[in-house]
């Protein structure tokens, strides 16, 4: 296990009212409440679903981008963050999770 999975599983761990599973062949973490996913792990990085706002600011964060994961096709709500930026994974992946936990069906 990489330091950056090792941090990944340690920010989880610890995040209330949520469960581990997997999307586009990740790990991730979903909203015991609605099922939706709000954080995910790949190469490395991790992958937050933000508001707007939220989203605007860690794009502003050197090399973070839009998750891309298939090429060509970003998602509009979810920034990679690699591991560069793993001292502000924490507060990302509480915004995220809260973030998601609001959303409906």
């Amino acid at each position: 296990m990489t330091k950056a999975e090792q941090l990944y599983q340690d920010i989880i761990s610890n995040i209330p009212d949520s469960k581990p599973g997997k999307m586009f062949g990740a790990l991730c973490l979903k909203s015991a409440k609605n099922g939706k996913s709000g954080i995910m792990f790949k190469n490395d990085c991790m992958v937050f679903k933000l508001p707007q706002a939220e989203l605007q600011k860690a794009l502003s964060l050197d090399k973070t981008r839009l998750f891309d994961p298939s090429g060509g096709r970003p998602m509009k709500e979810w920034a990679e963050l690699p591991y560069s930026h793993a001292d502000k994974w924490p507060h990302y992946a509480i915004l995220a999770m809260n973030y998601v936990q609001e959303l409906n069906d």
